[in-house]
Parts: C-alpha cells; sequence; structure tokens
C-alpha cells in the first residue's frame, strides 16, 4: 500500500447505510437474513473510526407524485409515517455515531449532506444494508462525485446472498474509485 493510501484511509469516514428495524426484522419484507452477522462488524468498525461515523436512515418520504408512488403502491407495507418504530435505528446502531442521522428519501446516501460533513474526495468506507440497493447506490454516486469508496463486505447485508455476491462483484468493476474490502482490512488499513 503507498503512503497516500495509507494516509486516505486514517482520515477515512465510516458511512454506515440504514441499520433500521425495517432492514433488520425478520418479520419485514426488506428484512436482510444476514444482519444479525454484518451489525457486530459494524460496531467493530464504529469503533475504529471514533468520531468519523455517519448513520443514515432511509425513510418514506419521497414525493408520490414521482416513480416513488408505483414503488409504493408495489410496497404497502413501507407507507408509513416516518415516525414509525419500523424506521427507527436497531438498538446496537443507536450509539454509533455522535453526529445526528442523516435522514433521506433515497436509494443512495451520498449527496450534499455527507460531501458537507466529510469533505469533497474524501474517503469513505460504506457498511449497511442492503448491499444490493442502498449500499450499491450510495457506491456508485460517491465514486461518481470523486469520493474514495472501500465496500466493507463482511460489514454490508444483501436481501439475498446472491445480491450481496452481485452487488460486489458489480462494485468491484469500479478501481480505484471503489475498492472491496472487509473489516479486518479496512482496520489493518488496506
Amino acid at each position: 500500500m503507498t503512503r497516500a493510501r495509507a494516509a486516505s484511509v486514517a482520515e477515512a469516514w465510516l458511512v454506515v447505510i440504514d441499520p433500521q428495524a425495517i432492514f433488520a426484522s425478520p418479520d419485514s419484507a426488506w428484512g436482510s437474513p444476514f444482519f444479525g452477522d454484518a451489525m457486530p462488524k459494524i460496531r467493530e468498525l464504529a469503533e475504529s473510526f471514533g468520531d468519523r461515523v455517519l448513520v443514515t436512515r432511509w425513510m418514506p418520504t419521497a414525493d408520490r407524485a414521482t416513480s416513488w408512488g408505483p414503488y409504493f403502491a408495489a410496497w404497502p407495507f413501507a407507507d408509513r409515517p416516518p415516525t414509525d418504530p419500523l424506521f427507527d435505528l436497531v438498538p446496537e446502531a443507536v450509539d454509533l455515531s455522535p453526529h445526528p442521522t442523516l435522514d433521506l428519501p433515497t436509494f443512495g446516501k451520498w449527496g450534499p449532506q455527507i460531501e458537507a460533513v466529510v469533505g469533497r474526495g474524501a474517503h469513505v468506507v460504506l457498511a449497511g444494508v442492503s448491499t444490493d440497493c442502498c449500499v450499491i447506490s450510495t457506491a456508485l454516486a460517491a465514486a461518481d462525485a470523486g469520493a474514495h469508496v472501500t465496500v466493507a463486505a463482511d460489514a454490508c447485508a444483501g436481501s439475498t446472498a446472491e445480491n450481496h455476491a452481485a452487488a460486489m462483484q458489480v462494485m468491484g468493476l469500479y478501481p480505484p474509485q471503489i475498492t472491496i474490502s472487509d473489516t479486518a482490512g479496512v482496520r489493518a488499513g488496506r
């Protein structure tokens, strides 16, 4: 690893994507069967990043006059007020960050809110759920915006094992802007 890459890892931010009840609960249509495996890895990473952790939440507040209208028609169980407990962080994620959660009505979480905190062209490590929706959407948008992205594969939970692997394969096609690692590799600066 080059010295420049090591420095960027030391200054990186961890972005934990949507560790919410709607994606964790086995009773939810969107619950990932791998959320329970990813959450300890997410906590391990957060301990390493200290104050440089941001947590996002997906919120059902998108404009129904757009393509989100048919989306919510297809998924009526999620068409609830944003105050519904389904959108709460899981208990293990409540204390991950000293910063307020970034509540967004989009799959991808990269945008001016995150960039204002981490800086333009920053190095971000992504973890969370779902690998094949919100994580990949965030990674691609961050890379397009010029961020250096590392995805901690074992700290992500997909909707299925096959969809997780497919999303990792797609994100792996974007080096050097997006790199795939794991919790141990991130903590070791690789």
